[in-house]
């Protein structure tokens, strides 16, 4: 028998050439579905609330390492001091239906208890580190991701996608490359006398933040920034003042000031009011969880400045941690939620602000879709 002759060259290049277009088209659908304006806008946005939360970090830092200040709720008074000042001002002054007399009289209540979580969940966090390791509170932190997504199912009628879960858990695959690091390099030794009380406080923090944040995604796209940013300030000024006199008037007391200590305090209020000045605009064009996803990589930043200010060991673990939370978060950013009202209801469905990271496109469009609808 003869043997068969061999395949011409010319098909095995058409072969190889066919198999490149697509791959080639697959990437430019990635490309075109991930690497977007509106996507890289989002990633911008939540890091730069980062960077203010590794603000307030490093100035706490400087306060209880070089100073020996450990006066979170003072600090945390200051900035809902200049939340009143500014934005519960501005109610003030406001008229019609959104001042902040005609606010008081039909949702004081409401506005107290948000106050409260939101005091309270900043207290927490920072007390925890007192009792329990860096380590922990990095990853019972992340328990408010969860606590937060449940709450937007039932309370704003988000419906996430399968690769929401995933991201989900990439980017918290991310947070513990972070903890390993950590542990790899020694800094999960800080642990204090009570750690199951500290782990505690962690996860009571986290969940009272998930509350909060679920309220101001709440609030801001169905009512106004401001009313939420004014009745914070002025509810979170009372409460904190009334908790920083009974649990840190000895602590206050005791804290031997000059222009540094001065200057750090300035600086943790105003990094903390950037935070809650900026977070309301990146709520409302995407949501409260892809923010908190975001805002994950705020510990990294915190730990490359320690590289140069505290004297923090290195570790590659680091720039992988920070890759794999930015991978969680873009493949997050990808793709919208659902919004269940919108289906549900009988009135023509408005693309827009409960849908998650198209905000950032379709919020200029909104006049129109409102007229049209109306």
């Amino acid at each position: 028998m003869e043997a068969a002759p061999p395949a011409a060259p010319g098909a095995a290049q058409a072969r190889a050439l066919g198999a490149a277009e697509a791959f080639g088209r697959v990437l430019s659908r990635i490309k075109g579905k991930v690497f977007t304006w509106d996507i890289l806008k989002t990633i911008a946005l939540g890091q730069m609330l980062s960077l203010c939360i590794c603000g307030t970090a490093i100035s706490s830092q400087y306060l209880a390492e070089k100073y020996k200040v450990n006066t979170p709720m003072l600090q945390s008074f200051i900035n809902y001091c200049l939340l009143f000042i500014v934005y519960t001002m501005m109610l003030a002054f406001q008229s019609g239906n959104d001042n902040l007399l005609d606010i008081l009289k039909r949702k004081w209540w409401k506005y107290i208890l948000l106050g409260l979580a939101d005091v309270e969940a900043n207290y927490l966090i920072v007390k925890a580190y007192q009792y329990t390791t860096l380590t922990s509170v990095q990853l019972l932190d992340c328990f408010g991701i969860p606590v937060l997504m449940a709450l937007s199912w039932f309370v704003l009628y988000a419906r996430y996608r399968v690769i929401h879960f995933i991201a989900v858990a990439v980017c918290l695959l991310g947070v513990g490359t972070m903890v390993g690091a950590d542990i790899l390099a020694g800094r999960e030794d800080n642990s204090g006398s009570g750690v199951l009380i500290g782990d505690i406080l962690v996860l009571l923090g986290a969940s009272l933040y998930a509350v909060s944040n679920v309220c101001e995604e709440y609030i801001v796209k169905k009512l106004s920034r401001q009313e939420f940013l004014g009745m914070v300030g002025l509810f979170g000024t009372i409460i904190s003042g009334i908790q920083l006199l009974i649990v840190e008037y000895e602590d206050i007391a005791s804290i031997h000031w000059d222009w540094k200590v001065a200057l750090l305090f300035v600086a943790f209020a105003l990094c903390m009011f950037c935070l809650y000045s900026f977070m309301p605009l990146v709520i409302k064009v995407t949501s409260a969880t892809s923010v908190n996803l975001g805002i994950l990589t705020a510990d990294l930043y915190s730990l490359f400045f320690g590289l140069f200010l505290f004297g923090y060991k290195f570790s590659g673990l680091y720039i992988l941690s920070f890759t794999i939370i930015m991978v969680g978060f873009i493949l997050y950013c990808s793709t919208p939620t659902r919004t269940a009202e919108l289906a549900e209801s009988s009135v023509p469905p408005v693309t827009i602000i409960g849908i998650d990271n198209l905000g950032l496109k379709l919020e200029e469009n909104l006049p129109e879709t409102h007229s049209e609808v109306l």
